[in-house]
């Protein structure tokens, strides 16, 4: 007999079915045994009574969270044992088999609460079970959801969704590379990608128009609360596109996910306003302003559009101007000189999108013209030389016909914890890690074999104590 989900049950009243799950409750009423059973679906009621006295012995050896295989016959429940709080609340199952799959030693956290009480550390220790919890399920659902309707969306615009290299080449382009060393070629490193950035771009000068990826991210930052090491965005890349085009596009995905998903939750205002970055800061005192009416109310999403940033920053320490996004973003001018003179004054083709005073999203118009761009490193102090080493393949690429384009990378953790109303990216990601990048279930990182470092011709210098 095929099994069935826990939710399906209710359509095959009267009807012999075959379920599987863990053992959530159990409760002993003198001569009847109830079992709540719990699949991913719902929670069913198994009523274990004596007139099966085997099956009625064997029920009592039942624990929590063991595994069990039940075949039975799903009946109506008694009127006064109807639980309209569940959604198997009108029916139970009265067994007719039971199988132990899988016993279960005592779990060492609880799985019945929202799980917020708990230290972090445990949780994510035990993550395989904390993801047992109710709450952790639903916001996986709602992820698959959110990514799922996303995906149709850019679809049905005419979007390629193009899977980019994990392994890549390290280049200057903000955060700290992740790196890979080469056991085929010795002291040569990959890097783990901080963005498709680089990829999307060439995916453009390959004539593809509109690409699309749900993104892995790596970045070695420094602690923060709302970052991971890892971390998922939404990355377009489009030819032919304005910046009103693509922003157009961001707010009607938007408008989609919410009306399909959480459709009681309300967009403040559609269109999104656009705010001048020098106006967010001036009035907000903040690029990523929350302009809700009552800040206290999660079922509004107050999107914005952050418009017209600086194109570059001084790094004092390093004294030399930074590009403010990244340096394959265009300016607001196509006059070189005016940049060289000026780079405090130039504004640049940038725009991020914030919702609830979190930036859930950024992106850009990118430079196409191999000398423009060779003229943005040079403002940012990199030698001609080191700019030919770091992204000659870039601008060679460019030299052989490339369209306008221009892309965005939505954060999909954000937008997810703002949408679940919870208070950290950890709540709605599976495998999180800490605030310091350290996976305490996996304990990772690791240390490795010395076989492994020398066959890798790595030699690790000796730290003092």
């Amino acid at each position: 007999m095929e099994r069935i989900l826990n939710s399906q049950t209710k359509n095959y009243l009267g009807q012999k079915v075959k379920v599987c799950g863990w053992v959530q409750n159990i409760r002993s009423h003198g001569k009847i045994i109830f079992i709540d059973l719990r699949d991913r679906t719902a929670i069913l009621q198994v009523v274990f009574g004596t007139e099966n006295e085997i099956l009625y012995k064997e029920c009592q050896k039942l624990r929590p969270e063991w595994v069990i295989e039940i075949e039975g016959t799903i009946n109506e429940r008694p009127a006064k044992m109807v639980n309209p709080k569940i959604e198997t609340g009108q029916i139970e199952l009265q067994p007719q088999s039971l199988k132990i799959l899988s016993e279960a030693e005592t779990l060492p956290l609880p799985i019945d609460t929202a799980g917020y009480e708990i230290s972090e550390e445990k949780r994510l220790k035990y993550r395989y079970l904390d993801l047992r919890r109710e709450r952790l399920q639903k916001n996986l659902i709602l992820r698959n959801k959110v990514i799922q309707t996303i995906r149709e969306f850019l679809l049905k615009e005419g979007f390629i969704e193009i899977e980019t290299p994990i392994l890549t080449k390290s280049t200057p382009e903000g955060a700290r590379d992740f790196i890979v060393p080469s056991r085929l070629q010795p002291g040569k490193f990959y890097a783990l990608p901080q963005s498709p950035q680089q990829y999307k771009q060439l995916l453009m000068v390959a004539g593809m128009e509109k690409y699309f990826q749900v993104a892995k991210c790596l970045r070695d930052e420094d602690p923060r609360g709302d970052r991971q090491a890892e971390f998922t965005q939404i990355d377009m890349e489009m030819s032919f596109f304005e910046q009103e085009d693509i922003l157009n596009l961001v707010q009607k995905l938007f408008k989609d996910v919410v009306e399909k998903i959480v459709p009681e939750k309300r967009i403040a205002q559609f269109p999104f306003p656009k705010i001048k970055y020098q106006t967010a800061m001036e009035k907000y005192n903040s690029d990523k302003p929350d302009l809700r009416q009552d800040k206290n109310n999660p079922e509004e999403l107050a999107f914005a559009f952050v418009v017209d940033f600086p194109m570059f920053e001084w790094k004092k320490e390093e004294k030399r101007w930074d590009a403010v996004h990244h340096p394959f973003t265009k300016p607001q001018t196509e006059d070189a000189e005016e940049i060289k003179k000026n780079p405090d004054k130039i504004l640049a083709c940038q725009y991020d999108v914030v919702l609830n005073g979190y930036e859930i999203g950024g992106g850009s118009l990118r430079i196409y013209k191999p000398k423009f761009l060779e003229a943005i490193f040079e403002i940012m102090g990199h030698k001609k030389e080191a700019i030919h080493q770091k992204f000659g393949h870039l601008l060679k690429a460019f030299e052989y016909g490339v369209p306008p384009h221009g892309g965005i990378a939505l954060g999909i953790d954000r937008f997810l914890m703002i949408l679940a109303n919870e208070p950290s990216i950890r709540e709605v990601i599976a495998f999180p890690k800490t605030g310091d990048n350290r996976d305490l279930m996996m304990a990772a990182p690791s240390e490795v074999d010395e076989s492994q470092l020398k066959e890798l011709k790595i030699k690790l210098a000796k730290t003092k104590k």
